[in-house]
Order: C-alpha cells, then sequence, then structure tokens
C-alpha cells in the first residue's frame, strides 16, 4: 500500500509577501518609512494552513531581536576569526570574552538603545541585552505585535497539527532597521531532533547476516581510538556541552549505559545538567523539565560524547522553549556567560528557507561568538539526504535545501555513514560471532558508504534489483520492494543556498535566497565544487539505523517515548541512528585533541581541511580510499568514502526527476498510478544529490576519521 501524501505539503511554499491571510501591503519602498524585514515568515504561514488570528493577549514570552553588522563589519569579523587560527598572526589563540567581543564586532550601545526605546515605546518589556550585542530579549503580547511589527500572529493547522506564526514579515522605522536582521521568532515552529529510530518496516535482511548494534568498544576499533585511551587521553579535563530543550528522562540511563560499555572506569567522566543564564542581560532560561521525546535526543547526545571521550565532563544544557527555541536560548546563554564550554555539541535541525533570515542570523551570530572565545561547535548536518526542508517526511518535495542550523561558516558540520560490508558480502571480515565483555564485535576499521534508508539508493537498487536504477516507472523505487524504502532518511549534505532566508517560492519558481560565502579553509579542497557557497557536510562518521544490517544501542528508559529499561543486556536496548550520534562523538573526539594540545581550538574545520588537504592532495588517496576495508592505510587521517550516495526520494516538486514523466513544477496533483523519482540537480536530467566522489562531497565530506592519527597529526603549533 502506497504511504498517504502528507497534508498541505503542496501549499507550504507559495511566496507570502502579501498573500497570507492579514498580510501587510510592503511599506519599505512607498516613503512610509518603516522597513520590512525580509525573509522572516515561516513557509507554513499560508492561506491553506490559515486558522484565523489568535487572542490579542497571547503571551509572546522572550522573542530575541537579532542585531546585524554592515558587510563591512561582518568582513574584519571574519578577518579576525581567521587570524585566530592563523600561527603567523599576533592574534593567534588569543580569544576574547563575550564582552569583548561585543565591543569589537557587537552593535554599537548607541544603536541599542535606539531599538530597546522603540521596544519599549510599543508596550514591550525589554528582558536585556546580550554582553555579546547581538541579540535583544523581549517580551509582549499579540495585539503589540501587530500594532509594532505591522503582521498578524494567525493559528495554522499544518499537516495536522496546531501552530501559530506571524502571517506576513514584520517592520520596522527606517532608523533602526539598519541595525535589525529580525525577530527570532514569532511562532512556535521548533527545530527537530536529528534521530531515526531503528525501522522495523525494513524487509531487508542483509545476506542473511545478523544485524549488529554498534557500541563504545566498537567505535573505538573502528575508528582507532584505542591508541589514545592507552595513552592516557579520554577527555580529562575537557567540558562537552550538549544543546536541548529537554531534561534527561533519568541521570540513570547515562550511568547504566557507562557500566554496561565498561566506560565507568574513567572515573572523571561527570554527567551534569544546567539551565544556564548569562553574568549580564535576560534571564530566560527556565527549566524545561523532561519533553518527550525530545529527551531521547538528550540521552543519546549525553552517552555517545561520553563514549568517545569517558573522562569529559558532559553538560546537558537546556531551557524552555519561550516563543524561541530553547535550545538556542541555551546556547546564547552559555556562550555569553563567563566560562563556556570548550566544545559544543547541537543535534537539531531546520532547513535555511525554514529558519528564515532571522533565524540564520542567530545561529550564525552565536556560533562566530563561539569561535572568537575558542569554543568549537559540532552540527548533525541532517538526515534527510540533501532535502532539509523535508526532513522526517515520505519524499522530498522542496529540492535541494541545506540545514541552517548546520551551514554557517562557524561550525563543524558532521554527516553520516553506513558499513558497506553488507553490500559487498564481506560481514565475516569484520564482525566476531561473539560479543566481548564490553558487548564489542567489531574487528577492525570497516569500509563505509553514505547512510542512506531510500530507495534512490543505487547501492540499495543495485542489492535487490542488480540494477542502479531508482526513478521512472521501472526503476527501483517504483517496484513492489523499493516500496519499503519510500523515505528521506540519509545522511545529509547540500550546498548552502538561502541563508538570508528572504523568500520561500512556489515550485517552479527561482527566488532571492543566497548561501553563505564560502569560508577560507572549504577552498580548494579535492571535490569541493566551485561554486562559491558554504558547502555541507564537514566530516561524517557511522549514523546508520538498520538498513543494512547496522544501528546504534544506547539506553533510554523513558516510557512514554517509546524507550525500554536498560535493567538488561543491550540487546534489549534502544536502538537508532541519525547524525544525532555523529556530531557529540564527533566533539568528543576534539576534546582528546583539546586535551593532547592543553589548548582551545575554535573551529577545528581550519585544521580538518588543511590536514584532509595534504591526504588527498590533487587526485585522492587511493591507500586511504574507505572501500580498502581492513587493509586501508595505516597512516591514514581520514577514510575517503567513495562507494554509494545520500539521494533520496522525490514525488514531485523541485529538483525531482524521473516523476510521473510530466513536467514536475506542473503538476499540482498527485494520480494514480504513483511513479517516483529521485532528487536531482537538474529538473529534466538525471544528476543524483549527491554521489560520493574522491576528495571532499556533499554526502560525506571529507570523509570519516582515524582518531589516533587525527590526534597525533594535529599540529602543535596549532
Amino acid at each position: 500500500m502506497k504511504p498517504l501524501y502528507p497534508i498541505s505539503l503542496v501549499t507550504i511554499f507559495i511566496c507570502l509577501s502579501g498573500i497570507a491571510q492579514g498580510a501587510e501591503p510592503n511599506p519599505s519602498m512607498n516613503g512610509s518609512g518603516l522597513i520590512t524585514l525580509l525573509g522572516n515568515t515561516r513557509p507554513e504561514a499560508t492561506q491553506t494552513n490559515d486558522r484565523g488570528p489568535v487572542a490579542d493577549n497571547l503571551a509572546m514570552d522572550h522573542m530575541l531581536m537579532q542585531l546585524k553588522r554592515s558587510l563591512v563589519e561582518e568582513r574584519a569579523m571574519d578577518m579576525f576569526l581567521d587570524s585566530l587560527h592563523d600561527p603567523k598572526s599576533p592574534n593567534y589563540h588569543h580569544w576574547l570574552t563575550a564582552e569583548e567581543f561585543g565591543e569589537r564586532f557587537g552593535e554599537s550601545q548607541t544603536a541599542i538603545q535606539e531599538v530597546t526605546t522603540w521596544l519599549e515605546s510599543n508596550g514591550f518589556t525589554v528582558n536585556g541585552v546580550f554582553p555579546s550585542r547581538m541579540a535583544i530579549d523581549f517580551s509582549g503580547s499579540a495585539s503589540q505585535i501587530r500594532t509594532a511589527f505591522h503582521t498578524s500572529i494567525h493559528r495554522l493547522l499544518v499537516n495536522g497539527q496546531a501552530h501559530i506564526a506571524n502571517t506576513s514579515d514584520p517592520t520596522v522605522p527606517e532608523a533602526i532597521a539598519r541595525s535589525v536582521s529580525g525577530i527570532v521568532s514569532m511562532h512556535d515552529f521548533r527545530p527537530q531532533p536529528l534521530n531515526i529510530p531503528r525501522a522495523p518496516q525494513y524487509t531487508f535482511s542483509p545476506f542473511g547476516s545478523l544485524y549488529e548494534g554498534v557500541v563504545p568498544a566498537d567505535l573505538a576499533t573502528i575508528y582507532n581510538i584505542n591508541p589514545v585511551f592507552e595513552a592516557g587521553i579520554s577527555g580529562q579535563g575537557q567540558t562537552i556541552a550538549v544543546i536541548e530543550n529537554t531534561d534527561l528522562y533519568s541521570n540513570s540511563d547515562w550511568t547504566a549505559f557507562r557500566k554496561a560499555f565498561k566506560l565507568s572506569q574513567y572515573a572523571t567522566g561527570t554527567l551534569t545538567t544546567v539551565h544556564p543564564e548569562p553574568k549580564s542581560g535576560p534571564h530566560n532560561c527556565a527549566d524545561p523539565g523532561v519533553v518527550w521525546g525530545n529527551d531521547l535526543e538528550a540521552a543519546l547526545d549525553a552517552e555517545w560524547a561520553s563514549a568517545a571521550a569517558p573522562s569529559a565532563g558532559i553538560v546537558v544544557a537546556s531551557c524552555r522553549d519561550t516563543t524561541t527555541f530553547g535550545g538556542l536560548l541555551a546556547l546564547e546563554n552559555l556562550l555569553n556567560s563567563p566560562n563556556p564550554p570548550g566544545i559544543v555539541s547541537l543535534s537539531y535541525g531546520e532547513c535555511e528557507a525554514g529558519l528564515g533570515a532571522a533565524g540564520n542570523a542567530a545561529y550564525s551570530a552565536a556560533y562566530s561568538l563561539a569561535v572568537a572565545e575558542g569554543v568549537s561547535v559540532f552540527v548533525s548536518s541532517g538526515d534527510s539526504g540533501a532535502a532539509a526542508c523535508d526532513n522526517h517526511q515520505y519524499w522530498a518535495y522542496y529540492g535541494v535545501n541545506a540545514s541552517g542550523m548546520a551551514s554557517t561558516p562557524y561550525n563543524v558540520a558532521v554527516g553520516g555513514t553506513d558499513f558497506g560490508d553488507a553490500f559487498a558480502h564481506t560481514t565475516g571480515e569484520y564482525w566476531n560471532l561473539d560479543n566481548s565483555p564490553e558487548y564489542a564485535s567489531a574487528l577492525s576499521y570497516i569500509p563505509e558508504i553514505p547512510w542512506n534508508d531510500s530507495c534512490a539508493s543505487t547501492l540499495l537498487a543495485l542489492a535487490y534489483t542488480g540494477s542502479p536504477a531508482s526513478a521512472g516507472p521501472n526503476g527501483f523505487c517504483n517496484s513492489s520492494t523499493g516500496e519499503y524504502y519510500i523515505s528521506t532518511a540519509a545522511g545529509s549534505g547540500a550546498p548552502s543556498t538561502c541563508a538570508n532566508g528572504t523568500t520561500s517560492l512556489p515550485v517552479g519558481h527561482s527566488g532571492s535566497c543566497a548561501g553563505y560565502p564560502k569560508p577560507s579553509w572549504q577552498k580548494g579542497i579535492l571535490g569541493n565544487p566551485n561554486d562559491g557557497v558554504r558547502d555541507l557536510p564537514d566530516v561524517s562518521l557511522f549514523a546508520a539505523n538498520g538498513v543494512w544490517g547496522h544501528f546504534y544501542v544506547f539506553c533510554y528508559s523513558d516510557p512514554f517515548g517509546g524507550g525500554w529499561p536498560c535493567s538488561g543486556p543491550p540487546s534489549t536496548w534502544s536502538f537508532a541512528g541519525g547524525t544525532s550520534f555523529s556530531s557529540p562523538i564527533m566533539a568528543g573526539i576534539q576534546s582528546l585533541i583539546n586535551q593532547k594540545t592543553g589548548s582551545l581550538q575554535g573551529n577545528p574545520n581550519y585544521v580538518y581541511y588543511q590536514l584532509a588537504n595534504q591526504e588527498y592532495g590533487s587526485t585522492g588517496s587511493d591507500v586511504c580510499n574507505s572501500t580498502n576495508g581492513n587493509v586501508v592505510g595505516s597512516s591514514c587521517t581520514f577514510y575517503d568514502v567513495t562507494l554509494g550516495d545520500n539521494d533520496v526520494v522525490c514525488s514531485y516538486g523541485n529538483n525531482c526527476y524521473g516523476s510521473d514523466n510530466v513536467p514536475n513544477h506542473r503538476r499540482l496533483v498527485r494520480a494514480e498510478p504513483w511513479i517516483y523519482g529521485i532528487l536531482s540537480v537538474q529538473m529534466f536530467a538525471a544528476e543524483p544529490a549527491y554521489p560520493a566522489t574522491t576528495g571532499w562531497d556533499f554526502a560525506t565530506g571529507i570523509g570519516t576519521v582515524n582518531v589516533a592519527n587525527l590526534v597525533s597529526h594535529w599540529p602543535m603549533q596549532w
């Protein structure tokens, strides 16, 4: 049976400037003295989804007025951040405090006073200004928003779920517009956790092999962490903060995880939950309690960060959602505190177009502050292939998009892989039939492929049909078996295309969105396109959820969130995958580097790409090709994943090739028989988005890591 088509998907990307119910005319050019803050409306705020205005007295608490720099000031900041990572610069590793950063690169006190005075004159309560001087926390009501910003807050019904959101871009007086990006946020749409449970509908048993649950000792074998542990480096003295909008269901889950997998022998490893508040500024971080479902994310983040760095202090930093996502509040507050953590991991996602101009600016500003402080930020690249706006959907519709929470130039975007042993019929070479006392069974490094659960995967198509064809009436996606793989679950990677979030237009049109410029450290790496924009991901790690027989094991006992008690052997525990795992693990790996070097590292991409350039050169490295598996070169820092892709299935819409064999942007009603296509760089040609290739690629970035070599090859002068 075909899956039901999600409600209202065909309407979500309708242009929102003046169409949605309650929208105000654009006054930016009519001499009224008002400027429209473009790109500050959710794409779901359409006439189709509109259910009328909210009550005037609806409280809108702790919104963030996101401030902005001029282009000249932004360039000056980027040059300064580059100099912090240049051993030849006098600024090298001279990290700033949040206050120092605010003085040098934040908005002026005069401009901030102008904005706060205007807010207060319109009845808003100004709760405070962050020391970094890039955001103002304020609260008010729906009626005050309508009066001040000339936009209405309406109730929406989207895919059967109730939401609220502003129906048009807000306006502000021209006198303050030069200092303002927009408001974060005037809606209740939240970023999604990036984890995918093990899916029981998979009928594919990889050539009769047993399913292999990956545990911490497997991770240490596969990615060669054991030599680092044996050298006494396991994260002592390091702090890794995982950003959440929930508390853990139970701290005992983390304890049970460490005990079962023999991590408790690292006595210095600790777990702390904090609801951070900055030294000065707004007080906006309330204890969120346990948010069912999201607490699963918190559990795996804390546990698997500890798996990679068992002696590190793990801090669960969480704030309750207000009108703003609680995770963003926790991040801002941590970074604006006197002692920010050395490493941060964030495993939530939202596409650039969905975040909008203010949302993208908020994460960019927060991460740039982190880099200036020496803090390394790791963010999951996403779990929907190159279709970040279609996360957790059956198929892609909105085309190629990147996660705005991962696409800034100031963070490491961590993608996902699977193991390729089942595809190659070599499982017996890489896994023991019996487990060790730590429940491990991996024997060595295992060849990797991009994580991809979708029928658009050429490797799945080959395994089932002997042909890589997925699209069209005779393709794998349209076969009786391929129907089990109608999914967008795959490690994400794509170019930044809509960081300014200025418009969301219907299928078949072009908009004025633009991506982040390509950062200096990403230029010139083999395989990276000369596209002028930031490309994702940077690096990858295993993130699969079972389609080829491999997934992660973790302890999550919340029965309301679908968890299982962790009282028995780990084979009875929870299983899942997703880049939610790869990000905290990579954060843990970075803590080993920080411990060895004895210093903070800021944005590690400067070194990752330097080392990858040395390894791949202009032609790639045959000895470091992941397909070599257990005979891969012993000196490799990165394993170059070159087999497979992260392409996903699409119905009709942007970048969809082979669906119904009609011009896809003209197809408005789905008819039987359903014919699925594949996400393609071109609408009318098959250029899958995206294959794994030599060197850097959109499927896995620069590849996965040999941790011992990464630690030993890290330049000490850095």
